[in-house]
């Protein structure tokens, strides 16, 4: 079953000696990555790495990241991957600090939201996308169980999010941050995640209007069926 074929076709774009981006675009950590980059104009070159063809377990692919999961960086002879450092990195070497501010406090803060997001948030809103993204395009059906056994879990770390965000537009500031990025990345296919963000007003306002207005993350779209071609 081709799982891509209402996809965009993504072509690889070289600049230069800009650091090289191994991603699938329709992934939580490639999308995170993509927008960050975007939100911080640093330009890229994206290889393309087809997730649902398992690419990454390729052996040209093991020899980038033997982790064999998407995305990693290449920048001259320094290979990264883990989504978040990869931002953390970008962010110093092109002296970013609008996004990532030196402020002793201000980035313990980011730290702690990009180090909660994965241990905590990410697995949590995977259980969703799993269930009601993935499962139905390999004509699966979500397993309810699966759903109900995450869902208090879910509330609780939704609700850490919400709390910070009843007296903040962005998490760590005024402004967009890497954290926001990547706390956003988790949930970026909500509508057709079916994650219970309702009873969380903070959060909801957060994604659907300050999140998904910024030009970056609109750069790096991903719709319904894991599409990249934007609605007409």
């Amino acid at each position: 079953m081709d799982l891509r074929k209402n996809t965009a076709v993504v072509t690889v774009t070289y600049i230069g000696d800009t650091m090289k981006i191994y991603a699938d675009p329709i992934t939580i950590n490639c999308r995170k990555v993509l927008a960050g980059l975007k939100l911080m104009d640093i330009d890229y070159e994206l290889v393309h790495v087809d997730y649902f063809t398992a690419q990454q377990k390729s052996d040209w692919y093991k020899a980038v990241n033997p982790n064999e999961s998407v995305p990693a960086m290449v920048d001259g002879d320094f290979t990264l991957w883990e989504s978040n450092a990869m931002l953390a990195y970008a962010a110093d070497k092109h002296g970013k600090s609008a996004f990532y501010p030196t402020d002793l406090k201000t980035r313990a803060d980011i730290h702690r939201w990009m180090q909660w997001e994965g241990s905590a948030w990410f697995p949590s809103a995977y259980v969703y996308l799993v269930e009601n993204c993935v499962k139905p395009l390999l004509q699966s059906s979500p397993d309810q169980k699966v759903l109900a056994d995450q869902e208090a879990n879910f509330h609780k770390l939704a609700n850490i999010l919400d709390t910070r965000l009843a007296t903040n537009e962005w998490l760590c500031g005024s402004s967009p941050t890497l954290a926001d990025i990547v706390c956003a990345a988790p949930i970026h296919l909500h509508p057709f995640q079916k994650a219970p963000l309702a009873p969380h007003k903070n959060l909801v306002r957060w994604m659907t209007q300050s999140v998904e207005k910024l030009p970056s993350w609109n750069a790096t779209f991903v719709g319904e069926g894991f599409s990249l071609n934007k609605p007409a």
